[in-house]
């Protein structure tokens, strides 16, 4: 699967990449890339032939943006990349009018981010977090509103419970407005609990699902061990992180021990099966994949090439299953067959 074969993102019309260069680390001097290597970085992923990178305002104070719109100009590719950033997250910590998910902020910061990437539309919008309190009603036709103006051409929803994207989608199908495209979210081997419902409910309302962290911060990179899991100290969950500690526990190390193994099988990293086992998940629609060096890209867009047996997936998916969560137990097959039918009946797979 090369960089440049396209799908289209959920049930739209928009081609991305298998991979979208994520740009939280453009212009990041204390944990990312300077400008100078965050431009190499960025044109050897548009080179390989990507098209989707995705930003924030928040990313960097707003660095991120600039220098992305600045490096875009002036290789005249603004038409030619599918442009992502996101609002939500307060970017004015005196303010408390420049944050959350309602009307108010998502125009003021639309207006920022266009700004700053020095365009006049983003190809897709995205909130960034809800706030817990906007109504579904109001961040829908806010977003509607954009892309009728033509501010946005697509908008999706990140970080958030599975039954507002929900609520949101069936609202714009019922309402003939612009449904949401994408549901971004944290998805990994040693993340998999979005499979219960934000997954699915992605797929069947035509959402793209788009992981972030498929590394987990780097932990399936595969540079830190069990007895020493802070080490290397300069890696990203070595330090500050926001992750802290969590994914050093028994259970992602044995997730890593058997991604180790198959990347010993099949000669890659385990950066790369972890990444080649993400990307072929039913109902991805493309990885946002971050790199502090040129090296690093070249890493990850070639785990595109990793081929996996179905064997050594089965094996992948294992020992990374999440822990069983209510309904779900009560409707495997087998139980629910016997209980409610008496015999297997086949159902509509979107």
């Amino acid at each position: 699967m090369p960089l440049t074969s396209l799908r289209t993102l959920g049930r739209s019309g928009l081609p991305v990449s298998p991979l979208t260069f994520g740009a939280m680390t453009l212009g990041n001097d204390a944990w990312g890339s300077d400008d100078d290597a965050s431009a190499r970085i960025l044109h050897a992923y548009l080179d390989a032939g990507g098209n989707a990178v995705d930003t924030a305002d928040v990313y960097a104070g707003g660095r991120s943006e600039e220098l992305l719109g600045r490096l875009l100009a002036e290789r005249g590719l603004r038409d030619r990349v599918v442009l992502a950033t996101k609002y939500g997250f307060r970017s004015d910590g005196s303010n408390p009018l420049a944050g959350g998910s309602g009307r108010k902020n998502l125009v003021r910061a639309v207006e920022g981010s266009l700004r700053r990437l020095g365009t006049d539309y983003v190809d897709l919008y995205w909130l960034h977090v809800w706030d817990g309190v906007t109504p579904a009603e109001e961040v829908l036709q806010a977003f509607a509103d954009l892309v009728r103006a033509g501010t946005i051409r697509y908008y999706g929803l990140s970080d958030l419970p599975a039954w507002f994207a929900t609520r949101v989608a069936t609202l714009a199908q019922a309402h003939g407005l612009p449904a949401p495209v994408a549901l971004q979210v944290e998805y990994s081997l040693v993340e998999r609990t979005v499979e219960r419902e934000h997954v699915p409910a992605a797929r069947a309302l035509g959402m793209g699902v788009v992981p972030w962290s498929p590394l987990a911060g780097g932990f399936l990179a595969g540079k830190y061990a069990r007895d020493a899991p802070r080490r290397p100290a300069d890696g990203r969950l070595g330090g500050a992180n926001p992750f802290g500690d969590s994914k050093f526990t028994d259970r992602n190390f044995d997730v890593l021990d058997e991604v180790r193994a198959v990347a010993e099988e099949v000669g890659a990293t385990p950066g790369q099966v972890a990444l080649a086992w993400l990307t072929r998940r039913p109902g991805v629609g493309t990885v946002l994949v971050g790199a502090r060096t040129e090296e690093q890209l070249a890493a990850n867009v070639a785990a595109l090439e990793v081929g996996l047996s179905a064997e050594q997936t089965r094996r992948l998916d294992a020992v990374s299953a999440p822990e069983p969560a209510f309904p779900y137990p009560l409707l495997e097959d087998e139980l629910r067959q016997a209980a409610v039918t008496g015999a297997p009946v086949a159902g509509w797979e979107g």
